[in-house]
C-alpha cells in the first residue's frame, strides 16, 4: 500500500507562503503560469491550448495537474515544470499528451517504456471513435497492438544501450518482411511513436513491405459441391449450423455468434450481423438461398461458446471455430467459406459495393482481395453463365 506524504498544517502554511513568492517570480518572468496547491498536490494554471477532447478552438485558462506532492521538494520540481511548459508554449510545442498521462510526477517523455505503453493503452481505449464498438476495440488491441508492444518492451530490455528509436526499428526487423505481422508491427509502432510525439528519421510505412491481398498466397477455394459434401461429414449438429451459416452468408468466424437470426424463422433469406462485431452492424443475404434449407439453418442451434465480451474477446470466439474445424479435420479453413461466398457473388453479378457492404469491409478491400481468386474454373463458369444469359435474351 502507498501512503501519501502529508505535511503538518504549520508546514503547509509555510509552503503556501513560499508558493506566493514563487508565483511572484513567475509573474516577473512573464511565464504566464501560476502554481496552485490543491490539497496535498501542486498544479499549474495558465492559458493553455484546448485539450484533445475539447470542442474549444482557442487557448483558455486551464489547470495542469501534475501529481507533484505539496512539499518543499515538490515546489522546486513544479518551478522547473513551469519553465518547461512556458518554453513549450512560446515555441508552440506544448502537447497535452505529455501531461494527460503524467505518472509518478513524470511527463510522458520522462516515463519508463512500460509506463509509456500503459499510457498509450489508456489513450487508445479513450478515443471517442473506439467507444462506438468496445468489443471490436478490445479485439484490435489484443490481437493487433499488444503483441508488438510486448515485443518492443522485450527487445528494449535485452538491448538497454539502444535508444527507443533504435529499439523500434529493431522490433520491426524482427518480423518477417512482406508479411501481415510486419504490416501490423509498423502500424502499431507508428501509432505509438506518434503518441509519444517521437520523430522517426524514416516513416515506418516504408518498412511495412509489400504485404497485401495481392501478395497473399493464392488459394484453391472449395467448390459449392465440396462445401455441401463436407457439411454432411461434421458429426455435431451445432457445429454443422456454424459451418452452414458461414458458407451461406459469408460470415467471419465470430460473427456467427453475434447475429440476429429471427428473420430465418419468418422465412426470410437475410440476417443482421450485430454491432458488437468487428465491423459493426450490417445486413447479409444468403447466396445460395436454397442452402438455408439444405443446411437446416432455420433450426437455430449454436454450440456452447462463451460470448460474453466482458469475459472473452471476438478473437477468442473466432479461435473456437478454427479449432473445431481442425478437430473435425475439415479440408479447408473457416475463412475459405467466407472467400467462396465472396467469389460466388461475383459470378452471380452482385455489385462489389453491395457485396462489400454485406461483408463489412470497403470496396477496395473487396476487389483487391477477391477478384484475384477467380481461377480458371471460376472464369469458365462465369463465361458459361454469361453465354446462357445471352442465349436467353
Amino acid at each position: 500500500m502507498t501512503f501519501l506524504y502529508r505535511l503538518p498544517m504549520a508546514d503547509l502554511a509555510a509552503l503556501d507562503a513560499r508558493i506566493v513568492q514563487l508565483n511572484q517570480r513567475l509573474k516577473m518572468a512573464q511565464l504566464g503560469l501560476q502554481v496552485e496547491r490543491r490539497g496535498v498536490k501542486l498544479a499549474l494554471r495558465g492559458t493553455l491550448p484546448p485539450r484533445p477532447d475539447s470542442s474549444r478552438l482557442r487557448p483558455y485558462q486551464q489547470r495542469l495537474s501534475l501529481g507533484i506532492p505539496a512539499t518543499p521538494a515538490g515546489l522546486k520540481q513544479i518551478e522547473q515544470e513551469a519553465k518547461i511548459v512556458a518554453a513549450q508554449l512560446i515555441q508552440n510545442k506544448f502537447d497535452w499528451r505529455e501531461y494527460l498521462t503524467f505518472t509518478d510526477g513524470k511527463r510522458l517523455s520522462q516515463q519508463t517504456l512500460n509506463q509509456q505503453i500503459a499510457a498509450f493503452e489508456q489513450y487508445f481505449f479513450e478515443q471517442p471513435e473506439r467507444s462506438i464498438n468496445p468489443a471490436s476495440t478490445k479485439t484490435t488491441w489484443t490481437s493487433a497492438y499488444a503483441p508488438y508492444l510486448r515485443k518492443l518492451s522485450a527487445i528494449a530490455a535485452d538491448s538497454p544501450s539502444l535508444t527507443l528509436t533504435e529499439v523500434i526499428y529493431k522490433t520491426i526487423d524482427a518480423t518477417k518482411n512482406h508479411s501481415r505481422s510486419r504490416q501490423l508491427c509498423c502500424t502499431t509502432l507508428s501509432a505509438f511513436a506518434e503518441f509519444l510525439n517521437l520523430a522517426l528519421p524514416k516513416d515506418l510505412k516504408t518498412l511495412s513491405g509489400r504485404y497485401g491481398a495481392s501478395q497473399t498466397q493464392m488459394r484453391q477455394l472449395p467448390s459449392d459441391d465440396e462445401i455441401l459434401a463436407i457439411w454432411a461429414t461434421i458429426p455435431n449438429s451445432a457445429w454443422q449450423f456454424v459451418y452452414g451459416m458461414m458458407a451461406t452468408f459469408g460470415l467471419r468466424n465470430h460473427e456467427v455468434f453475434y447475429c440476429n437470426l429471427s428473420g430465418l424463422n419468418k422465412g426470410e433469406t437475410s440476417i443482421e450481423v450485430l454491432p458488437t462485431t468487428k465491423t459493426g452492424s450490417h445486413q447479409v443475404w444468403a447466396f445460395h438461398p436454397e442452402w438455408i434449407e439444405a443446411f437446416n439453418l432455420r433450426d437455430v442451434q449454436l454450440p456452447s461458446v462463451e460470448t460474453d465480451l466482458s469475459k472473452t474477446t471476438l478473437q477468442q470466439v473466432g479461435k473456437r471455430v478454427t479449432t473445431q474445424f481442425h478437430r473435425y479435420e475439415l479440408p479447408f479453413s473457416p475463412y475459405d467459406l467466407r472467400h467462396a461466398w465472396a467469389v460466388r457473388t461475383i459470378h452471380i453479378g452482385l455489385s462489389d459495393t453491395v457485396a462489400a457492404k454485406m461483408m463489412g469491409h470497403s470496396v477496395l478491400v473487396h476487389t483487391r482481395t477477391y477478384h484475384q481468386w477467380i481461377t480458371q474454373r471460376d472464369q469458365q463458369l462465369a463465361v458459361d453463365n454469361a453465354l446462357r444469359r445471352l442465349k436467353g435474351d
